[in-house]
């Protein structure tokens, strides 16, 4: 009787032993192709970020908005604006940008003895100097840049011939301008993206300094290759 026990237990053991290896089998299999996808994906997501950053030109434009002070005592003023970009990186990180800015907005001179209310003003910038991507995704990318040259101020367009000093704005001249900013990108496809910059301007008219506060948005297009 303890031999017919022990033979019972012997071929149950054998029997769960069978399933269990023939269970192993599979999953084992399923495991490697799950490291194998893994691995595949991987390695798709690096191709694809060594095909976005090794463009050699950027390229972008679009429009935004401008918080400007168009005078010593004046309240600020929303302005509309444009702007165009070169980028030549000469690393994946590491680039020297040039744009083209242009603002646009009706200044608060409040009531004058000229019967004049809110008259027009333009700014014009063309900055250029250094950017650095820090972050490099297969979708998404952040750079930062500082850039600094010459900004031409119209404050007198709007003014039907009276002079701009004496509405209380700044003079019409051209006077120096810097710029820092971040870019945040996503990308549709590795030569093409949309663009995000919360950008700080400081412009000098009048000789004094303003500190202004915009965003821009617009596309970017890649290409050329990195040498």
């Amino acid at each position: 009787m303890f031999g017919f026990r022990f033979s019972v237990k012997f071929a149950a053991a054998a029997l769960a032993a069978v399933f269990v290896a023939g269970g192993a089998a599979p999953l084992q299999a399923q495991f490697s192709r799950r490291r194998e996808t893994n691995a595949n994906r991987r390695a798709r997501i690096e191709r694809t970020i060594q095909d976005t950053y090794s463009h050699q030109w950027e390229l972008g434009g679009g429009g935004g908005y401008l918080r400007f002070r168009s005078g010593e005592l004046l309240q600020k003023n929303n302005e509309v604006t444009f702007w165009m970009s070169a980028t030549r990186f000469m690393t994946p990180k590491f680039g020297i940008t040039g744009d083209v800015r242009g603002a646009y907005g009706h200044a608060k001179v409040g009531n004058t003895i000229y019967n004049i209310k809110n008259p027009q003003i333009s700014q014009y910038t063309f900055m250029a100097g250094p950017l650095y991507r820090f972050y490099t995704g297969e979708k998404a990318a952040v750079s930062v840049f500082g850039t600094g040259g010459a900004g031409i101020g119209k404050f007198d367009s709007g003014s039907k011939g009276i002079p701009a000093e004496n509405l209380g704005l700044w003079p019409s001249e051209t006077r120096a301008v810097f710029s820092v900013g971040a870019n945040l990108d996503y990308n549709f496809y590795p030569n093409l993206a949309v663009r995000i910059t919360p950008t700080y301007l400081g412009s000098t008219w009048g000789g004094t300094i303003q500190n202004n506060i915009g965003v821009n948005m617009g596309v970017v297009y890649r290409f050329g290759r990195i040498k």
